[in-house]
């Protein structure tokens, strides 16, 4: 028996949404475990600069790991967004054509939501692809729900906690963080993000390498009291989603994103051409944005894989480290799934997990001021001004 014996069963790297769902998971299925977040509230990366839409899986690609996650997660997520008081707007999505490849499209996209086992219909009106599932939620919200939940449920969160080194040691790995305290575990979870290739870093594995893919989106403010009532998504080409124009919780539209590779991690700015980008396409979708003034504007960075998605299992290079890397946008929407997935690897590492997963202790999350989408990019703002 080596002298250092756990201080925590599992320690789970980044506090984002997917990080936050498995501290949720494995604290409702008995094990015991830590959050460690760099920064200094949860939600502060791409968790907290995305679009919030949940998405069904009516047009991810039969198969793969991706795919069978959002699917999982579509099972696991309403009951808890219920009971821990997360709100969400069930807006559905309807997909316009506006050609013949793009009617086409509609019909190929039908055929995979068929496959999916994802409710849609085609309007007979416009033959525009009508998806009821498509959902609008507070990300940051979810986040904060689901680590509030896990606490009470007997988990620890540590912020302004940045992984600085990770050593091997008999029964587990010791991790340090970059102000001297330190943690000893039997299995850790890599779910940081953008950061993810730095973390899988500390233990030689370089398997894999991190971009930030940049989204930008543009808020309005609708004339006249007027409000948009659903989703409306672009029928998707071969080389792009394209724009979407959403409702959010606090009555604006927001439209959006981009999809700018970048190097540098800790750009959050939005680039002064993006609104011309946006905004000719947002108007094809919702001729109400004509002439408007954005109110506010945001930038999310995605952590995109090189050559590479959904990255999840244990490194080569220490088996007890696994890592949950190069999750891109549907990572709001499958991090429930991803939780579930990740929990049967701890099996395999030797972790006692419950089977099942018990019903959600209702916590309060912190209270935030003003929407969720200002919040990150203050935060931003403020840190990089």
């Amino acid at each position: 028996m080596s002298s250092h014996s756990p201080s925590r069963t599992v320690a789970v790297i980044g506090g984002g949404i997917v990080g936050s769902a498995i501290l949720y998971t494995l604290a409702h299925r008995g094990v015991d475990a830590v959050l460690l977040e760099s920064e200094s509230a949860l939600g502060l990366g791409a968790s907290g600069t995305n679009s919030g839409v949940l998405h069904t899986g009516f047009d991810s690609t039969p198969g793969q790991l991706e795919t069978e996650l959002v699917l999982r997660a579509a099972r696991i997520r309403p009951a808890i967004l219920d009971a821990l008081g997360v709100p969400v707007i069930h807006a559905g999505a309807e997909l316009v054509p506006h050609s013949a490849e793009d009617e086409e499209t509609v019909r190929a996209l039908a055929a995979n939501a068929a496959e999916n086992g994802v409710e849609v219909r085609i309007r007979p009106s416009d033959g525009a692809l009508l998806v009821p599932g498509e959902s609008v939620s507070d990300p940051v919200a979810f986040t904060q729900a689901l680590a509030a939940s896990a606490v009470a449920a007997g988990a620890t969160v540590e912020l302004d906690a940045r992984v600085a080194a990770i050593s091997a040691i008999d029964d587990g790995l010791d991790i340090a963080i970059a102000d001297g305290r330190r943690f000893t575990v039997t299995a850790a979870i890599n779910a940081a993000g953008l950061y993810a290739d730095e973390v899988a870093r500390l233990v030689g594995d370089e398997s894999f390498e991190i971009y930030p893919r940049k989204g930008e989106f543009f808020v309005f403010e609708l004339p006249d009291g007027q409000t948009l009532e659903h989703i409306i998504l672009p029928v998707p080409t071969k080389r792009t989603k394209g724009v979407l124009v959403f409702p959010t919780l606090d009555g604006k539209a927001v439209a959006g994103p981009t999809a700018v590779d970048l190097e540098d991690k800790e750009d959050w700015s939005v680039r002064p051409e993006a609104k011309d980008e946006i905004l000719a396409k947002a108007v094809q979708q919702f001729p109400a944005l004509e002439g408007l003034e954005p109110i506010a504007s945001y930038a999310g960075l995605r952590p995109a894989g090189r050559g590479s998605n959904y990255v999840i299992g244990r490194s080569d290079k220490n088996d007890r480290l696994i890592n949950v890397a190069a999750i891109r946008s549907t990572g709001l929407t499958a991090s429930l799934g991803i939780a579930d997935y990740v929990a049967e690897i701890l099996r395999e590492i030797g972790v006692s997990v419950d089977d099942d997963l018990r019903p959600p202790t209702v916590a309060v999350a912190t209270q935030q001021d003003g929407p969720w989408w200002q919040r990150t990019a203050k935060h931003r703002n403020a840190t990089t001004a």
